[in-house]
């Protein structure tokens, strides 16, 4: 395997031959190993940007996911990880940008026509009922997708997002390596994503 010549760290060229792995043989130990190294620094980054442990962590794991669904676009112009901290970031903006716009702040006033202020109505907690079928509707499809994959993937998608189990629990449950858990959770969130893609677009 010929390891580019910019690549001049160890690090970095360690780093293409673990994607190169991951990518052409789809070597599940090259993946884990790679989320092993960057889990953290990653966490870490996102925390500071989002203030936020459980949003850090979501966050984290949907990096890796866009990253690993995303191999073959990875050019080796840059290092891994530059490419990989970029991908989080911007994953990362969004997101803020997207919470922002949901959110009324208390103090948002506005002046009315005859000079008076107002405060503008805070979205209810309370879901509407067309919200509460919708979510609904979204459960029973997820159920029936996640009853379509291989009984392993499956396992570990109920473990982790119906039984709202830990990645811990989930590793000492079913006595696997926990960078083993993370893998096949990522490989089982993108079958799922592409299957209901597929049925958006079917309808």
């Amino acid at each position: 395997m010929d390891v580019p010549s910019n690549l001049v760290t160890d690090k970095a060229r360690r780093d293409y031959q673990l994607v190169c792995q991951a990518r052409e043989h789809d070597d599940q130990k090259a993946y884990a190993s790679l989320m092993s190294m960057y889990r953290e620094p990653l966490y870490s980054m996102l925390l500071k940007m989002t203030n936020n442990p459980t949003d850090a962590d979501d966050l984290t794991m949907e990096t890796f996911t866009k990253a690993f669904s995303s191999l073959n676009s990875y050019s080796p112009t840059n290092a891994f990880s530059t490419w990989l901290f970029s991908i989080a970031s911007n994953h990362c903006i969004d997101f803020i940008r997207k919470k922002r716009m949901q959110t009324i702040s208390i103090n948002d006033m506005a002046g009315t026509s005859d000079g008076e202020l107002y405060e503008y109505p805070l979205p209810s907690d309370m879901p509407s009922p067309e919200e509460t079928m919708v979510s609904e509707e979204r459960k029973v499809l997820l159920h029936e997708l996640v009853a379509q994959i291989k009984p392993r993937y499956r396992r570990l998608i109920e473990m982790r997002y119906f039984q709202e189990m830990s990645y811990e629990e989930i590793a000492s449950e079913l006595n696997m390596p926990m960078g083993t858990v993370k893998v096949q959770l990522l490989r089982a969130r993108n079958l799922l994503a592409t299957m209901i893609k597929s049925r958006r677009d079917q309808i």
